[in-house]
């Protein structure tokens, strides 16, 4: 079974393409006006292994809040198509992630019970046209799209920069490692995901 999905997303303020292919590395093409989300897009979806494209297109150009939700949002429910009923995946998964001088713990749940938990110090308020504020939102709205019980914690750490990339890093591994298939089995007590 091919574990890809196809998600286009459009409102009167954005219009969002995914492509993603959880099983297949490839390439990772990435299209967003705001580009500090351009880079942490790409390194998420390098560290999950995927083949992905994502593309979104800003209708009212006013600030980010609209493109970094409505991107989390569709690619949440590429995530969640592509694992279809779930058999066999791994579920859980937790990374622990340097870089520099940060350290930032992820733990994930493959649930259904889509919710975040994000605890990062950012000082800057924008980075390469991110307004810092969106990154726990980002997590949040993909958090709740794709049916994953996340944690975001930052250990340590006090640059900006370090701390959401060793994020977006982290996420990365554990969705990679949490979506590999170990078994024919729902791995869960209720025989449902």
């Amino acid at each position: 079974m091919a574990r890809n999905a196809n998600i286009t997303r459009e409102t009167k303020e954005t219009k969002i393409e995914v492509f993603l292919d959880i099983d297949r590395k490839g390439e990772i093409k990435v299209s967003t006006p705001v580009p500090f989300f351009n880079h942490m897009l790409i390194t998420l979806l390098t560290y999950m292994n995927s083949t992905a494209t994502v593309s979104a297109t800003d209708k009212l150009p006013y600030d980010d809040h609209h493109i970094i939700e409505d991107v989390a949002i569709t690619l949440g429910l590429a995530i969640k198509e592509a694992l279809g009923d779930k058999r066999g995946i791994k579920r859980f998964s937790h990374q622990i992630i340097p870089m520099d001088e940060a350290l930032v713990l992820v733990s994930l749940d493959i649930s259904n019970r889509g919710m975040a938990f994000v605890s990062l110090n950012l000082k800057r308020s924008e980075i390469g046209g991110l307004a810092t504020e969106n990154i726990p939102h980002f997590f949040q709205s993909f958090a709740y799209n794709s049916g994953v019980t996340l944690h975001i914690s930052q250990l340590s750490g006090y640059n900006t920069h370090h701390i959401i990339e060793a994020s977006f890093k982290a996420l990365g591994l554990a969705l990679y490692e949490a979506t590999r298939i170990v078994d024919n089995e729902i791995r869960s007590t209720k025989g449902v995901i």
